[in-house]
């Protein structure tokens, strides 16, 4: 992989991509919060601004990046609030992934918002609303070159880039190994097949920080993730607190959720498992990066053994939690 794979993305390329496809700019460039893309907001002469999406290379197959585009143009004709990207008419056919100086990206009209807290019952019963249609439309086709949730993906496969690193203070590897053995054999006896649940396209990484809230509602800003999974995968991330403060919190989201699509309680043994996946994934996905200049910049605390004294806790901690009884309502 290209050890600096932006390097040559300068505010000037940025602004000469978007008038290759008919976006007249007016020279400013604010680069957003985004670590696996490059993002940048662009201003238009005479017309509000826009969002360009550098993707990073390598990264999905042309074709996966149009299917995230169709997905995003199916849920924006269904009238569900998320942002699909502009298209343009390129040798008879509508467009939406361009090729610049050899960088892929997208552009997308901006939607400001706010992440939500989801602190009230009426809140989270929006967004269950929500993700019920979505999950909806999404069960109407499927996938064929994006990506499915995979349990050896997101667990053998990441802990392994961690033992195969460099990263895990000598003094923890051992423990690492036999913990992170232990902790998946529990998570592969459970979420294997993903216990038998129904599975569609859906977003992968609906976490707070991509939907924004506006007085109308959420609206939802970043499908780079969406794969095929179960529905639980949509939810979980949503949820904080003690079982008891989840358990109110799902019961919320639910109560709109199925005003459109049913919901098998079965998936809510799926809960801890997944959580489990994600802790394991996000240090490799940190390690598999850290060529990239930004993300030591970004997160200068992974290199430091108090981080993985710190993770190898918090396994332990997730262990206890995938024996235990799941979630209930």
């Amino acid at each position: 992989m290209n050890i600096a794979p932006y390097s040559q993305l300068s505010p000037e390329l940025v602004l000469d991509a978007l008038e290759a496809v008919g976006h007249r700019c007016d020279g400013r460039v604010l680069a957003l919060n985004s670590y696996e893309n490059r993002v940048y907001q662009i201003g238009i002469e005479d017309g509000d601004p826009v969002v360009a999406k550098f993707y990073r290379p390598e990264r999905w197959s042309d074709a996966a990046i149009r299917e995230e585009h169709a997905f995003s143009a199916e849920l924006a004709a269904a009238e569900i609030p998320v942002v699909a990207p502009l298209t343009r008419d390129t040798a008879g056919r509508s467009e939406s992934l361009f090729v610049h100086a050899g960088f892929r990206y997208a552009v997308f009209p901006r939607r400001g918002g706010r992440w939500p807290e989801l602190g009230s019952a009426t809140d989270r019963e929006w967004v269950g609303r929500f993700l019920g249609r979505i999950h909806g439309v999404g069960r109407a086709s499927r996938f064929y070159d994006r990506k499915q949730l995979d349990v050896t993906d997101l667990g053998r496969d990441a802990r392994d880039t961690i033992l195969d690193g460099e990263w895990m203070p000598d003094y923890l590897a051992d423990k690492y190994a036999d913990l992170t053995d232990e902790l998946l054999d529990a998570v592969e006896a459970m979420a294997g097949g993903w216990g038998g649940a129904r599975v569609g396209r859906i977003l992968g990484d609906c976490h707070r920080g991509n939907i924004l809230w506006t007085d109308a509602g959420p609206h939802f800003v970043d499908l780079d993730d969406c794969l095929t999974g179960p529905a639980i995968q949509d939810i979980w991330m949503l949820l904080a607190g003690n079982q008891q403060e989840m358990r109110t919190q799902m019961t919320d989201i639910l109560q709109g959720y199925e005003q459109f699509q049913p919901f098998d309680r079965s998936e809510l043994s799926l809960i801890e498992p997944l959580r489990a996946l994600r802790m394991i994934h996000y240090s490799a996905w940190l390690a598999r990066r850290w060529d990239d200049p930004a993300f030591p910049r970004a997160f200068p605390w992974f290199a430091e053994p108090r981080y993985w004294e710190e993770h190898y806790r918090a396994l332990q901690e997730q262990l206890t939690a995938v024996q235990g009884p799941p979630l209930t309502l």
